[in-house]
């Protein structure tokens, strides 16, 4: 008898939380050890009905489970943040991205000790949780010391193979631009001021003009991003952002920025990825707990400009790629919140650098695009999904204990003789 395995998650949000989910997900099922359940969880206002919209992933609605559940499971995991984790089976494992500054709120801590096992996606979000220490007082007395006790492992986010790849077919995506080439910045544009959000969306934009202003020949930079959805009102928030940074710039001349807004499959992706004007990626990320548009862009033997710290230098290799150096900077005012805390630190990229690699690459692309090709063999060799189903597989074969099951007594059928009649005389 296979031990049941209950999985709470977003696996059917238009998330990155739901993408993670669903691929945790399938390789739990395709190791072909559990009795797999599903809990279908919300994720902040992101659209849920992915499984429905997406035929592939149809099977895992099967799988949904009634709540409340009846009986404890014997594998119960949260695939969240962890103040939300809760110790629900005999065995509970808690799932998550980690965060991405230097340290997690308390309560993360906490909600990671009521679990028997922690998986995080990258080695900067393992070292945050292992760094972050605090102290519960009671006015001037120390009554606990609150830290990770938890055993905890990296599982990396793999890349689905079959999906991020080089190709040369028409781009699925409707854009024309007069320009041959262009930067991609994918990614969300989120609370902060001028280079304080944390994709660094708005510094980029500055420093785009900046770099490229009066000059004859220029690219272009295309910005796939949206702040909480993909509606109208967002996108016209977004023009707006983007004509507030340009009316900072003294030039007779600037370059164009394009924004594409919407909500596009991993297939259209992957199109923009391989779209021939699109010549290169970029980000001057703040903080990662993974990166995983850079992890699927690398596939395309593209060249990468990133920010030299966080989760994404798992994968992305400094020999292969235009990393930025930079230095570790509090968390600013204009973005602080309950989990981005005033003492943490993220990274801010140096200004010099970025205007000098934006340069670089256009004038050099050559010399760059055969780093790109480095760095997607290194990372289809290393970070496919099949890859992390291996990882999983062993960690859960290593961790999960053996749980005692009810047998049913079934006794042996006996051949029990037929004793001969007892002759009488009467």
């Amino acid at each position: 008898m296979k031990n049941t395995f209950v999985i709470s998650s977003p696996f059917d949000t238009y998330s990155g939380y739901g993408a993670r989910s669903r691929d945790v997900i399938k390789a739990i099922i395709e190791s072909g050890k559990y009795e797999v359940k599903l809990l279908s969880q919300r994720w902040g206002n992101t659209p849920l009905g992915f499984c429905k919209d997406n035929p592939e992933w149809r099977f895992l609605l099967d799988l949904v489970t009634p709540q409340p559940l009846t009986e404890q499971p014997d594998i119960w995991c949260q695939i969240t943040v962890p103040n939300e984790f809760q110790p629900v089976g005999k065995y509970n494992i808690g799932i998550t991205a980690g965060i991405e500054t230097t340290i997690v709120p308390g309560e993360w801590v906490e909600g990671c000790n009521r679990m028997n096992l922690i998986l995080t996606s990258s080695t900067h979000s393992k070292i945050s949780f292992e760094n972050s220490v605090f102290e519960k007082r009671n006015n001037q007395q120390v009554l606990e010391k609150v830290e990770l006790k938890t055993p905890i492992e990296v599982l990396f986010e793999g890349a689905n193979l079959e999906v991020y790849k080089p190709t040369n077919e028409p781009c699925m995506v409707d854009f024309n631009i007069p320009e041959s080439f262009a930067y991609l910045f994918v990614g969300h544009w989120m609370e902060g001021d001028l280079g304080e959000d944390r994709k660094n969306v708005g510094l980029l934009v500055k420093a785009f003009y900046e770099t490229f202003k009066n000059k004859k020949n220029k690219p272009a930079l295309i910005l796939k991003t949206s702040q909480v959805g993909s509606s109208y009102m967002d996108r016209d928030s977004i023009l707006k952002k983007i004509a507030t940074i340009r009316k900072t710039v003294n030039a007779k001349e600037l370059p164009n920025v394009y924004l594409l807004s919407g909500e596009f499959s991993d297939e259209e992706m992957n199109s923009i990825y391989n779209h021939s004007k699109v010549k290169a990626m970029v980000s001057l990320t703040k903080g990662e707990g993974f990166g995983r548009p850079l992890l699927e862009f690398s596939l395309t033997k593209k060249p990468i400009i990133v920010s030299a710290w966080s989760g994404h230098m798992d994968f992305l290799k400094p020999e292969f790629n235009i990393t930025l150096g930079g230095q570790l900077t509090n968390v600013h005012e204009s973005v602080k919140n309950q989990f981005l805390l005033p003492e943490s630190q993220w990274f801010s990229p140096d200004h010099g650098q970025i205007g000098h690699s934006l340069q670089e690459v256009f004038t050099n692309y050559k010399k760059y695009e055969v780093l790109g090709k480095r760095q997607a063999h290194y990372s289809k060799t290393n970070f496919s999904w099949e890859k992390m189903k291996e990882v999983l597989t062993s960690i859960l074969d290593e961790k999960i204990p053996n749980f005692p099951k009810e047998m049913s007594l079934k006794l042996p059928e006996m051949n029990i003789p037929t004793l001969p009649k007892l002759q009488t005389n009467g």
